[in-house]
């Protein structure tokens, strides 16, 4: 394998599907972008696959974009999974050191994982990732490396991601008939939060909250490692469905309404009529306070959702590197004030920042975040074991951890 192998991120998106190709820098520092590919999606609802012919051709016009940009034929990528399937479920295991001279061997972390992950689940959902959050050697815990260390008893403590196996084998199917190899799946929510996360946000606490079109991820970490993970089912597109329900008018007026007038939502908003031009030459006239009565009810309601979340685990306004923002919507103006008020948390936007040429866009977090990701799996950055059988994804092992400090 080439010191830096050329990789590939495939986004599967509700709005739009997208595809990078690219490579970590000779010197170390950040990455090259060598092509890119772009294509409105079809057949995707919520973030899971529902129209397979139209899925394909998507993903086959975003490929030969890509492919012609990068001057480089493109046969495998590392693909996102999304939509409100996904699970996370926290688990303990506890076995006795096996070596005579009580060392802690690479066998022993193997059999804790697995004594951590017996647990049931429904025969059609599976897991997908098993991410190691702490280890306890005879009562000692909080210990993240216990290879070499030694002791009697090893306890683990993980968080089990999951989801519905029939959308996660559509989605392997899909891109393998679009004429691409899946190197590996990845949660889209652990790809952005790779892609915008420092080591210090994800050691002091932090939440990112990725607003797509159709779904809303958050994924908190805390100490390094992730904690929780979600997809909630709403997104972009319902501000922009209530728009066109409220103001009586299409979905591609209301979609130039939230372009143009976005700002008056989170923002002052006044009486004052407005009138945009929509398609078809006609013009439609409103009041700036309607429009943002009935988008901002949506916008709230995601991060009310949100807060939901955080309360679930306990860390509802207890997160001290607070909120990042990213995904499409996180451009929305006024959004990063909002929710700093709501949240009573520290909040900024994130997105990539160490890709060249500049891919700073928070709606490319994923794609960029998968990149990253299939470039740490090539460096042996953990344990990922799939068998690809006719594009059919068989779990066997898989013990990721996301990010390595």
């Amino acid at each position: 394998m080439s010191k830096n192998p050329i990789i590939a991120g495939l986004d599967i998106g509700s709005y739009t599907t997208k595809i990078l190709v690219a490579k970590e820098r000779p010197d170390g520092r950040g990455f090259e972008v060598l092509g890119r590919g772009i294509s409105f999606s079809q057949g995707v609802r919520k973030g899971v696959i529902n129209k397979r012919s139209k899925a394909i051709k998507v993903i086959s016009k975003a490929l030969k974009q890509a492919e012609t940009e990068a001057g480089r034929e493109i046969d495998g990528a590392y693909v996102n999974i999304n939509g409100s399937h996904i699970f996370c479920i926290s688990s303990e295991g506890l076995v006795s050191v096996s070596r005579a001279d009580q060392k802690i061997s690479e066998q022993d972390l193997e059999r804790v994982i697995d004594a951590a992950k017996t647990f049931s689940i429904p025969s059609n959902k599976e897991i997908i990732e098993v991410i190691p959050q702490e280890y306890v050697v005879d009562d000692q815990d909080g210990i993240r490396e216990p290879l070499g260390l030694k002791g009697i008893r090893l306890e683990a403590k993980i968080l089990a991601v999951g989801g519905f196996t029939p959308y996660i084998d559509n989605t392997s199917e899909v891109v393998v008939e679009s004429g691409l190899e899946v190197r590996d799946m990845f949660l889209g929510s652990a790809a952005s939060a790779r892609a915008v996360l420092n080591s210090q946000e994800k050691e002091l606490g932090v939440a990112v909250v990725d607003l797509g079109a159709a779904t809303t991820s958050v994924s908190v970490f805390e100490e390094g490692e992730m904690i929780h993970t979600a997809v909630i089912p709403i997104g972009m597109q319902n501000v922009r469905n209530d728009i066109a329900i409220g103001l009586r008018v299409s979905i591609e007026a209301a979609e130039k309404i939230l372009e143009e007038l976005g700002s008056h939502i989170l923002g002052e908003a006044t009486g004052r009529k407005k009138a945009v031009d929509i398609p078809g030459g006609e013009e439609v006239v409103f009041k700036e306070t309607d429009l943002k009565n009935i988008a901002k009810a949506r916008v709230d309601e995601i991060f009310e959702l949100v807060d939901q979340e955080l309360e679930d685990i306990e860390r509802s306004g207890l997160l001290p590197a607070g909120i990042v923002l990213t995904g499409g919507g996180a451009k929305m103006k006024h959004l990063k004030d909002f929710v700093k008020k709501k949240s009573q948390l520290p909040v900024r936007l994130g997105a990539p920042d160490d890709f060249y040429p500049s891919q700073e866009d928070p709606s490319l977090s994923t794609v960029c975040g998968l990149v990253k990701l299939g470039i740490d799996s090539t460096k042996g950055r953990g344990f990922i074991n799939f068998d690809f059988n006719t594009g059919m994804v068989k779990k066997i092992k898989k013990i990721f951890r996301i990010f390595i400090p």
